[in-house]
């Protein structure tokens, strides 16, 4: 994997991963950018979300488990001022007739493979999930 960060203006920057897809990241008006884009904070939890909902669908494929609609829903935190992330909580929203069991096991060989998962649980990150049956 590769990325390459190239400065525009002010605090906004162009992140390429090296497969010709690319996205702006800036600070918010209120800390001084012009909000074009997430800040590199946010995209780790868009990251950590779009992660969960992939790594998912895979093992869900996996296991023949059957879903209509599928939706992570994230809230990450910085307690006590922490430079951070220090917890997130998600919700997986899923439509199925699937048994709450097998969506359970799901969840869980999900969270024991998400790359980005994987890395916020190594650097201390508390996170704690539930599912929500639509």
């Amino acid at each position: 994997m590769k990325s390459i960060t190239q400065w525009t203006k002010n605090f906004q920057s162009i992140v390429d991963n090296g497969r010709n897809h690319s996205m702006v990241i800036d600070l918010p008006e209120a800390k001084g950018g012009n909000n074009n884009g997430p800040t590199a904070l946010e995209l780790c939890v868009m990251s950590f979300s779009g992660c969960v909902g992939t790594i998912f669908a895979m093992v869900a494929e996996k296991m023949r488990l059957c879903y209509s609609k599928l939706e992570v829903i994230v809230d990450a935190e910085q307690k006590n001022n922490a430079p951070t992330i220090t917890d997130i909580h998600f919700i997986l929203q899923i439509q199925t007739t699937e048994e709450k069991e097998k969506v359970a096991k799901c969840l869980e060989h999900t969270m024991n493979t998400c790359p980005v998962g994987v890395l916020f649980k190594q650097a201390g990150v508390q996170i704690i999930n539930e599912i929500k049956f639509i």
